[in-house]
């Protein structure tokens, strides 16, 4: 979704249909990101917090295989992306933020690397919440961990919805460009579309026979949440300008529970034929790579050695293809050798 969407800064501005649904893939690949990601790795923390003595080893545990399966990959794509920018002489300034993902932790993020917002917005959502839970843990004393695992969750979720409340009071933001780069892309305002799919997990994980019962129901509401958002939204005119507090404050976090309502179903999907299994296999295991130079990396190099506004239409084609095959093709590389001899020594 991610990829369709930067595929339109290959060709001339267009409002067509196409395009338009290539923007809201954009926006839609990060957010379903979000929350399939808390949904994933929440159930791992859930796990680890409930069945074993839940100490300061246990945070240091979880976090050290969270960051050999992110940290490497990103360090060495930021230093390509730091080369590269000498090699074509373009200005840096705040590469010290990138080292510690506080690009964009409390203010708009910076030009350089800018698809690496979203991995901020992970990595502060997984340092967050196991130390959240060990401070729980000396704090309320509650026999039932399970119960005080939700509780602590459900009061992170609150304290970010705060934060979108307090930008809503002290903001001036009625456009959508500024609402893109001040609220959607910046840390503190995003955690809890993670943390929503965590909470997600626990339900699927403590009410299983209600999480599986009623997948029909769960997708039928969903839909009609994708209908109101997506359509209705643009139908009844509620835009940012007339309705600042709709979109700065709940248009983010029904996004996130719009995606909750398909998890039941898509969770419970285990069986595909062969020729869907293994194109979508393949796509999962390069799509960190993939994320990481897909933009910046290759499409920016291509479009800095090649003069595409001269192009026709038709050659403008095939540098899409050859894009999308060469960015696989990288990527593939990447994962084989460098990435996943970095989780087998994570595993090790």
């Amino acid at each position: 979704m991610v990829l369709c969407s930067h595929i339109l800064w290959i060709y001339p501005q267009d409002n067509g249909l196409l395009s338009q649904v290539f923007v809201l893939f954009g926006f839609w690949g990060v957010e379903l990101f979000f929350v399939l990601s808390g949904f994933l790795i929440g159930k791992i923390l859930y796990k680890s917090y409930v069945e074993q003595d839940f100490t300061l080893q246990s945070v240091f545990c979880f976090l050290k295989r969270r960051w050999f399966r992110t940290l490497p990959n990103y360090f060495l794509v930021l230093l390509l992306n730091v080369v590269i920018a000498f090699i074509i002489g373009l200005s840096l300034t705040d590469i010290g933020y990138y080292l510690f993902f506080l690009q964009n932790f409390a203010t708009t993020m910076k030009p350089f690397f800018p698809e690496s917002w979203s991995l901020s917005v992970e990595e502060f959502a997984y340092m967050f919440m196991p130390l959240a839970l060990l401070l729980s843990s000396f704090l309320i004393k509650h026999k039932n961990k399970s119960k005080r695992f939700i509780s602590v969750v459900l009061i992170l979720i609150l304290m970010f919805f705060i934060n979108k409340v307090i930008y809503q009071l002290t903001s001036s933001n009625t456009t959508l460009e500024q609402w893109n780069l001040s609220l959607k892309e910046v840390v503190v305002y995003r955690i809890d579309s993670i943390l929503i799919g965590v909470v997600a997990a626990w339900v699927s994980l403590n009410f299983s026979e209600f999480w599986k019962k009623h997948t029909v129901l769960f997708v039928s509401i969903g839909c009609v949440f994708i209908g109101l958002m997506y359509v209705g939204v643009g139908y009844f005119r509620i835009l940012i300008d007339s309705y600042p507090f709709f979109w700065n404050v709940l248009y983010l976090p029904v996004t996130s529970i719009t995606f909750v309502f398909f998890l039941p179903f898509l969770s419970q999907w285990e069986n595909a034929p062969k020729w869907i299994v293994r194109p979508v296999t393949f796509v999962s295991l390069v799509s960190y790579s993939v994320y990481l130079l897909h933009y910046s990396i290759v499409l920016q190099l291509m479009k800095y050695f090649l003069d595409t506004p001269r192009f026709t239409m038709m050659q403008l084609h095939g540098f899409t293809f050859g894009y999308l095959v060469l960015t696989f093709f990288l990527s593939f590389l990447l994962y084989k050798y460098f990435e996943k001899p970095m989780m087998n020594l994570r595993d090790r």
